[in-house]
């Protein structure tokens, strides 16, 4: 979970990651890895059971295990899929908890959404000899035998959102973070009823590929609508990428012009559906999406087409994700899977939302525009390769200055 320009890397098997969690020079991304027909997509649903999910509150690390654990000296590496504003906060969350335990986070890698260079990552990390691997793995065919090696090797291995298929829990890895994703579908239906009176018209614009994060909450917020008697559905169509929303807005709109809401699968996705119906002239729909991106935030702040968008929170992940790798070193049981809340933005709590979701610096535009309007903040917000790609964490780049 944009962008003055968003960055597709294409990769040459019979599918295709998409960046989404980038921020350019006027957005941030957040919410899934898009992937294509992805084999580890694939493997997904069945590898990942929602019902046996526990959530993040209920991982916590005590004062007197992070004593124990800061009497030996301990390393992290974390070997991401790519680099964006959205995995510097999971990078900045996972190193804050590691360093209450006494643990140096030694590398960050950036694949660049490649599966090969992934691999070479793994195998230059684990020359660190790692206590600690988190990783969001691209594609489980390509890296399966370089983590087989790591773990082989002692390193306690946590994934976020990917699961790698054959890898079995409490023994191979301490377990899997990711988000809510059946609960931020259910609330972006909610926010919709919430804002409607009867007899509302409701167009979907989903995510018409193999990917379980997105297809996940599309089912999720669909199954929810029904819920609804005010909403009724009137239109759905899928896209494949995040520049074809503009033209299938543009045909919604003929087909059902008395719309009143649009539903879309994610914050990038809904800047072209944002942009088509300002090029209609018709600021009366409203749109809710998920994930944060700062043009469609300045829109919300504006009062603009944006309802609301559900957010989750990357800072939490990698708090959680070293929470598991910590517990797992000391032979404590760990959840299969944790679910991160979300949390729902409105115009009235944006500056909270990123400050929780990021823990950084709400971005200048932003600031500006509530500066202007003198939005107040509210009191609180609910939740629900090669060597040389061996990055210190010293030398992280920040969310200010990825080109999003």
């Amino acid at each position: 979970m944009k962008r003055c320009a968003v960055k597709q890397k294409l990769i040459t098997l019979s599918w295709c990651w998409r960046r989404i969690r980038q921020l350019s020079g006027c957005s941030v991304l957040l919410g899934a890895w898009l992937a294509l027909g992805s084999p580890t997509a694939a493997l997904a649903a069945a590898d990942l059971d929602l019902t046996q999910a526990v959530s993040a509150q209920q991982v916590q690390i005590s004062a007197s295990q992070l004593a124990m654990l800061r009497k030996d000296r301990r390393k992290a590496v974390l070997v991401w899929h790519g680099a964006s504003a959205w995995i510097n906060a999971v990078t900045a969350g996972a190193t804050a908890e590691f360093a209450r335990a006494g643990v140096e986070v030694a590398a960050v890698t950036d694949a660049n959404y490649d599966p090969a260079r992934q691999a070479a990552d793994i195998e230059n990390a684990s020359m660190l000899r790692p206590d600690f691997i988190l990783s969001l793995v691209i594609d489980a065919n390509s890296v399966r035998a370089s983590y087989q090696q790591a773990v082989a090797s002692g390193s306690q291995l946590v994934l976020l959102s990917n699961p790698l298929p054959g890898f079995v829990h409490g023994k191979d890895q301490a377990g899997i973070v990711t988000d809510d994703m059946v609960g931020m579908g259910q609330q972006a239906a909610k926010v919709l009823a919430d804002a409607a009176g009867s007899g509302k018209k409701v167009g979907m614009i989903f995510h018409d590929a193999d990917y379980f994060i997105t297809n996940t909450r599309d089912q999720a917020f669909r199954q929810a609508l029904a819920q609804y008697p005010q909403l009724q559905l009137v239109a759905s169509k899928g896209f494949v990428r995040e520049q074809e929303t503009s033209d299938v807005a543009a045909a919604m709109l003929l087909q059902q012009p008395e719309l009143d809401f649009i539903y879309v699968s994610w914050d990038a996705a809904a800047e072209g559906v944002i942009e088509a119906l300002r090029a209609a002239g018709r600021r009366d729909i409203k749109v809710v999406t998920h994930d944060l991106g700062v043009n469609n935030l300045l829109d919300l702040a504006k009062g603009g087409n944006l309802l609301a968008t559900i957010a989750d929170q990357p800072y939490l992940i990698g708090q959680v994700m070293a929470r598991l790798a910590l517990l797992a070193e000391l032979g404590e049981p760990t959840p299969a899977l944790t679910l991160v809340p979300y949390t729902t933005t409105t115009a009235a709590n944006i500056a909270d939302v990123w400050q929780q979701s990021y823990r950084s610096p709400l971005p200048l535009l932003l600031q500006n525009q509530l500066s202007k309007q003198k939005v107040p903040p509210t009191s609180a917000v609910s939740s629900k390769a090669s060597p040389g790609n061996l990055t210190p964490v010293t030398k992280l780049t920040t969310a200010a200055n990825l080109p999003p």
